[in-house]
């Protein structure tokens, strides 16, 4: 298709009805750098979808009409550098086109209080309704399946994710990871205004960053008060310096697993943020959910995705039942299980498939414990304190470290309560028997009419929703995803989007 260049707001309109695409929406203010870059090559190999680049000085975003007059604009080299880049077109209004004189159905827009008041939104009044307002005038024009922005302005990247959920805007954010310059600087369109001096001082401010993400990894604590002192030893201007809950921008507490480090400084006249995400472990997603809801296959697929380690604990406890079952062990006699449970080592092994088996002291039960035999019983060995007590503790150790999706029925309640993401996967009755009966790896299943398997089904419900030990229940910040009517891929695909929506991409490349 034939790149092109927009310039008027009624052209975007005419060009989209002429394209048979989706749109992938990349909104800037010009001076391109190479964040911006890895914007519109991420977006492009993304999706088929074709990729708007826009360029716009919106001067909204000004609180200091100096500054905007001072905004660098490079616009030959930004149009040769969208296209180069991935571009198929590129939007270019002016002011009028934005905010025509007199036009009384341009809504200007109030950012939320609650995240706009905190970091930038102290000195930086009437910022983030700018933000607002423009985004939303834009994504009205373009009207994109995805809008990409970059994880540096972490804070605007937070409230845009508000407005589009807030006007209830069909629209997914897709977000990359802060870009820093080879001397480990955020890239900027404003570093352009840096003298060797001033950015020597920006270089002394961002690794200090890094360096306390690297402290606490260690430690677990950070000291705001000593990275201050240091900054302030070089003559740096520092406009603020705050540990924060990522997502509300509140002040960070003891359990949180993931908090932000962010910062503000001024070197001349030039204002330039920079933070680090600081984690006690990696992310953990738990997924619970009734018999057949199909976690096991939606929760391996989303471990390969993630590149997440997949803890399978229902292949534990099924592992556990079978050796019961093997060697004759009275589960019923509680009081002598935990003298048994010494002897047991469970561990769970790739093979040569990319597929993971399971074993129980050294012996691999992956195929023995999908028979309907083991289906039959676990709900009432897995009810058993010790065995709960057992598998609990031996899942926690595995969990310690996180980077880990975990299925279950009491995984959110009980295992990793503190699970950055904790989904409930169900499905009906019907939709589960009709699983299990095509289930090719589950004989049992096969040779169960449709009715008998609905019946089985419905008392494993009740079992495992009943048992006074850890029931089945969803957590109650837990998300509920219903899987009727959706293919795996599809579902898989709704709980990464879940993820992405909690997970910083930088902790990506941790």
């Amino acid at each position: 298709m034939k790149k092109v260049i927009i310039r008027k707001t009624e052209e975007i309109e005419n060009w989209r009805k002429n394209i048979n695409s989706e749109i992938n929406f990349i909104p800037t203010m010009g001076n391109l750098h190479n964040g911006h870059i890895k914007l519109i090559s991420t977006a492009k190999n993304d999706n088929s979808n074709l990729n708007l680049v826009s360029i716009f000085i919106n001067p909204l975003q000004f609180d200091n009409k100096l500054d905007l007059e001072n905004y660098p604009k490079t616009i030959d080299n930004d149009i040769k550098i969208s296209f180069s880049n991935g571009a198929d077109a590129i939007f270019i209004p002016s002011n009028e086109d934005i905010y025509p004189p007199n036009n009384k159905n341009i809504k200007f827009l109030k950012a939320p209080i609650e995240l706009s008041s905190a970091l930038c939104g102290l000195n930086r009044i009437g910022h983030f309704d700018g933000v607002c307002t423009v985004i939303y005038r834009l994504l009205n024009l373009v009207k994109p399946k995805n809008l990409y922005l970059g994880e540096k302005d972490w804070q605007q990247l937070l409230i845009l994710k508000n407005l589009v959920q807030r006007k209830k805007l069909n629209v997914a954010i897709k977000s990359i990871p802060t870009q820093r310059d080879f001397d480990g600087i955020p890239l900027s369109s404003r570093n352009v205004h840096l003298s060797k001096n001033e950015r020597r001082l920006i270089r002394f401010f961002s690794s200090e960053l890094l360096e306390a993400k690297k402290t606490f990894e260690h430690k677990k604590k950070i000291n705001l008060k000593e990275i201050i002192k240091k900054l302030s030893e070089k003559k740096i201007s520092i406009e603020y310096l705050e540990h924060l809950h990522p997502h509300t921008l509140q002040k960070a507490r003891l359990e949180d697993n993931i908090s932000l480090l962010a910062g503000a400084i001024r070197c001349g006249e030039t204002r330039l943020i920079d933070h680090v995400f600081l984690m006690k472990r990696r992310p953990i997603i738990a997924i619970d959910g009734p018999a057949g809801s199909g976690k096991s296959t939606v929760t391996k697929l989303i471990a390969k995705k993630l590149k997440l380690l997949y803890l399978d604990t229902g292949a534990m406890y099924r592992a556990l039942s079978w050796l019961m079952i093997k060697d004759s062990i009275d589960y019923k006699k509680e009081k002598k299980l935990q003298n048994i449970f010494k002897d047991i080592s469970i561990v769970f092994k790739s093979n040569t498939n990319e597929k993971q088996d399971v074993y129980i002291n050294n012996y691999c039960v992956t195929e023995e414990i999908r028979s309907q035999q083991i289906s039959s019983i676990v709900s009432k060995i897995s009810s058993l304190k010790e065995v709960r007590k057992f598998l609990v503790e031996e899942q926690r150790k595995i969990g310690e470290s996180g980077g880990l999706v975990a299925e279950g029925r009491d995984i959110g309640t009980t295992v990793f309560p503190n699970a950055e993401l904790k989904i409930f996967l169900t499905a009906s009755i019907n939709e589960r028997a009709k699983r299990r009966k095509s289930d090719k790896n589950s004989k049992d299943s096969q040779e169960i009419d449709l009715h008998t398997l609905k019946e089985l089904i419905k008392k494993r419900d009740f079992e495992d929703s009943n048992r006074e030990i850890s029931p089945l229940m969803k957590a109650n910040d837990a998300i509920e995803v219903i899987t009727d009517g959706y293919s795996i891929n599809e579902v898989v695909d709704k709980i990464i989007d879940l993820y992405n929506e909690k997970i910083p991409k930088e902790i990506e490349i941790n």
